[in-house]
């Protein structure tokens, strides 16, 4: 089994952020790698994921049943992946701090069974706690959005903490070599 817990503070209250939690499409829509949400009930539904470890990419149907809805407060939920020998839960804690923040907590397990299961637990245990943290990163995000709140910004993408490494790593480089600031930044070349 590998779990992973994830923290954010919200600048909404409580109330807003239920709002969304309460609603299964929007977290569905909020999934890195979704690929379909389809609806069954208001406690079942059955989501399509494209995931990827290295290079092994591959689409995924999983079904996922809310348990427990104690709003504003508490989710709690089961899911498991179709064909595959894997099934988890996890929940959703909220608490207000104050009139205009929440902080939330969202935890996540994954069980793998059978003989597949020291493979499903190395290929997740590194990608989990990122999956669960760019899942919370983008919860935040939405809500900020919804509320109207300025400061809410896109979490960033892997193309731009890829872009200011590039651009760090070669202004490291000019440095070492000893040249003067005249070369061409990283990106102008393509323009």
């Amino acid at each position: 089994m590998i779990d992973t817990a994830q923290d954010i503070v919200i600048d909404a209250p409580i109330g807003k952020v239920w709002d969304v939690a309460s609603d299964i499409n929007a977290w569905a829509n909020l999934m890195p790698g979704l690929q379909n949400c389809v609806i069954l009930d208001q406690d079942r539904s059955s989501w399509i994921l494209k995931v990827g470890a290295g290079g092994l990419v591959r689409s995924v149907k999983v079904s996922v049943h809310v348990e427990r809805w104690a709003g504003p407060e508490e989710v709690d939920f089961t899911y498991r992946l179709e064909g595959d020998p894997v099934q988890g839960g996890g929940t959703y804690r909220a608490r207000a701090l104050g009139a205009h923040k929440t902080e939330i907590s969202l935890a996540v397990r994954v069980e793998g069974s059978g003989q597949m299961a020291p493979m499903w637990e190395a290929l997740g245990r590194p990608l989990l706690p990122k999956l669960a943290r760019g899942f919370a990163e983008q919860f935040k995000v939405e809500i900020e959005r919804r509320t109207g709140v300025a400061q809410a910004k896109p979490a960033r993408g892997a193309a731009a903490w890829l872009r200011t490494c590039a651009s760090r790593l070669w202004a490291w480089l000019r440095r070492l070599a000893g040249r003067p600031g005249n070369t061409v930044p990283y990106g102008e070349a393509e323009r």
